[in-house]
Order: structure tokens, then C-alpha cells, then sequence
């Protein structure tokens, strides 16, 4: 039978957890049920506790242990704080994952203990702006994710056999679901999505696969290539931009293509030869009988005529106006090549500076790797002069 009205937040704390305690507790707790209820189900139990004691944290149903106390003069700092109200969060949030959400954590940890650090980060953010999280953030999992991977197991790993267990179970996950909200689905599928998953599997056993084929059913995304990489391998994101290189596109243009090509004759420096044979050379056979001169001496085969004119005028009839319109749009051509260093399949994200000072960040989807992991290119097209990619 679903509850009828909000539920109770408490917190029993002694009067040595002041002034941190009674500031924070209560209302901490209220704003992890009204957030975690948004992103997944309402609250349906009629009260959520949350008490001060000799813990880290540790969480029931309905009721949960939490550690962080002041000084004994009431002074504390900001780790303390922020450590407290983040515990709290997480500890209260458990009512979630994997109370009503009723995963196997002695089986797959990260089904409770990362969703739950996904959802706390999520909780943090909507606490205070800049809030400080300790997990959640992509930044903070680069170190692990770079460690020597021998010493990493795959997020689908037995809980019994994880090695590193807080970057495992909670870190890991956390962060993956974060970049999957912020690059690669966007927040309002993604949220959709999680939140169908939280309203399907509330009070039944969900396995990982439900997971993620809920994530993939709710939102029609392919999102194979993503479970794979970051919940199956210990791959990490470390993706190279090995070279560029620029195009212009040949117009056909006469006029235009004589001028490039004439300008890039003038710009070509002579040969040593060439250099020395102007000096050393006084005259040639044809300088001293000019009679062996014919029509080839003086033709510039850069030089535009009738007939060039004729024939491009011919080519453009050929074109529909959309394809003029892109010939001549002076637009440039980027190739990049890529690389996949650190094996993850990842969304490539770039940062073009263009001449003018100004900026301009794109993001390529993952299926940019679909037919080859380790190397790939793409053609970037604008208008406007690129000077670095990053």
C-alpha cells in the first residue's frame, strides 16, 4: 500500500555533535529524500533517522549511523562538514539502493553502493553550489583509472574478488554514470531512463543486465559499447590526437584555382641548383640562338583561357544550387587522425581556436570507433581558419 503524506526526517544526535549537528542533520536528511525522489521514486517509509554515533556510516532501513563531530569547542573544519553532510547523504540515500531497489550487494556491490554514490553526488550538487564531492566527478578518478592494471578489476567483478573496493564498487560506477548523464546521453534521457530503472525494479531483485537494459530500453539508445568498456574491462579514457591535416577544396574555378596555384609557385623556394645556376650560369643554348624558341617559352600554364572558362561554366550546370553554394563557400577542411591509448571507447570531444580568438568545443559520438578501436579519422568542415585543436 503506497504512504499518503511526506515522511518524518529526524536525527538523534548528543549535545557533543553540536553545533554541527543540530544545523545539519535534519535538514540534510530532507533534502536527500526530496532529491533522491526526484531523480528516482518517491519515498514510500514513513520516516528516515539519522543518528549521530562512534561510525563512519552505516545504513538500515529507516534509520541510519553516521559519524563526523566537532571539536570539543564546537569548531570544526571544512572537511568535517563537508564530510558529515555527505555521509549523511550517502547513508540515507541507502534507503534507495538497495532497500526499495533490492540488488544483491554481497554479488554485485556496485549496484547499490555506485548507484547510491551516483545519486549522493547528484544530491551533493543540489546542496550548494560547488559543493566539494569526493566522488562523482570524472577528475577525481583519473589517478585510479591509470594505475598499473594489475592491481584494477573490472566493475563486474564478484564483490569478493574486487580489488581497491571504494574506487571499485563506488567511485567507478559513480563517475561512469555521470558521464553518461553529461556526454553521452544528455541529462533529460538519461534521467528518464533512471528514473524508469529506479520504477521498475522498486522492491524486486534486479540483476545487472536489468540495469542495463532497462537504461537501453528506456531511452532507445545503444549503449552496448558503453557497459562494455567501462563496467567489463579496465580499460581507461586516454584518447591522442596524432595529426592534422588541412584541405581546401578544388572549386574548379579558374580564376580562383590560377591564383592559389600561382601563389604557391611564388612561394616555392628554388632548389640549390637552381639558386647557384643563376649566378654561375651565364648563358644557355637557347640564350645564345633564340631561333630555338618556340610557343612552350612563353606559355604560363597557370594562365586562364577561354576554354578553362567554358568548361567550368559547363561544370557548374551539373551542380544543384546547394552544391554551388558549398564549392564556393571558401570553407576549410580539417583531418584529424586519432587514437585510442587507453583502449576505453569514449565520445571524442575537441576544442577548435580559430584565428579570429574565438573558441568553439565539439563533441564526435563513440560511434566514431564502430569499425576500428584503435585509430580512426574525421573531417571537420568551417568556414572559418583553424589554428589549434586540443
Amino acid at each position: 500500500m503506497q504512504r499518503t503524506g511526506l515522511p518524518l526526517c529526524m536525527s538523534y544526535y548528543p549535545k557533543e555533535g553540536n553545533p554541527l549537528w543540530g544545523k545539519y542533520s535534519t535538514e540534510v536528511v530532507a533534502h536527500t529524500i526530496k532529491t533522491y525522489s526526484k531523480f528516482t521514486i518517491p519515498y514510500e517509509y514513513p520516516v528516515a533517522i539519522s543518528v549521530h554515533g562512534p561510525v563512519g556510516g552505516m545504513e538500515y532501513p529507516m534509520i541510519c549511523f553516521n559519524g563526523g563531530r566537532p571539536e570539543k569547542d564546537g569548531t570544526y573544519s571544512a572537511d568535517r562538514k563537508y564530510g558529515m553532510i555527505s555521509v549523511i547523504i550517502h547513508e540515507v540515500g541507502h534507503n534507495f539502493f538497495p532497500m526499495i531497489v533490492n540488488s544483491d550487494e554481497r554479488q554485485w556491490t556496485w549496484m547499490d553502493e555506485g548507484l547510491n554514490t551516483f545519486c549522493q553526488y547528484l544530491t551533493e550538487q543540489e546542496w550548494e553550489r560547488n559543493y566539494p564531492s569526493r566522488r562523482g566527478e570524472p577528475r577525481n578518478m583519473v589517478d585510479y583509472m591509470r594505475t598499473d592494471k594489475s592491481l584494477q578489476t573490472p566493475i563486474m567483478t564478484n564483490s569478493e574478488s574486487v580489488l581497491q573496493f571504494g574506487n571499485n564498487a563506488y567511485g567507478k560506477p559513480a563517475t561512469a554514470l555521470n558521464i553518461l548523464r553529461e556526454t553521452v546521453m544528455g541529462r533529460e534521457l538519461f534521467d528518464y531512463a533512471f528514473k524508469t530503472y529506479a520504477t521498475r525494479w522498486a522492491y524486486k531483485h534486479p540483476q545487472p543486465a536489468d540495469f542495463f537494459r532497462t537504461m537501453e530500453d528506456a531511452s532507445a539508445v545503444d549503449l552496448d559499447w558503453f557497459w562494455r568498456g567501462w563496467f567489463y574491462t579496465t580499460d581507461r579514457c586516454d584518447l591522442a590526437l596524432d595529426a592534422v591535416k588541412t584541405y581546401k577544396p578544388n572549386t574548379r574555378n579558374p580564376g580562383l584555382e590560377s591564383a592559389r596555384l600561382q601563389n604557391e609557385r611564388q612561394a616555392q623556394v628554388p632548389s640549390l641548383s637552381t639558386q647557384r645556376n643563376a649566378t654561375d650560369l651565364k648563358t644557355t643554348a637557347v640564350d645564345e640562338k633564340p631561333d630555338l624558341k618556340d610557343f612552350y617559352n612563353n606559355y604560363d600554364p597557370l594562365a586562364v583561357t577561354e576554354a578553362d572558362k567554358q568548361r567550368y561554366f559547363q561544370y557548374l550546370s551539373t551542380l544543384t544550387p546547394q552544391q554551388q553554394q558549398r564549392l564556393n563557400g571558401n570553407l576549410n577542411f580539417y583531418e584529424l587522425s586519432l587514437r585510442n591509448v587507453g583502449g576505453l571507447v569514449m565520445p571524442v570531444i575537441i576544442q577548435m581556436t580559430y584565428e579570429d580568438g574565438s573558441q568553439e568545443l565539439t563533441t564526435i559520438p563513440a560511434e566514431i570507433w564502430r569499425k576500428n578501436n584503435e585509430q580512426v579519422s574525421k573531417i571537420i568542415i568551417t568556414p572559418k581558419n583553424v589554428v589549434s585543436f586540443v
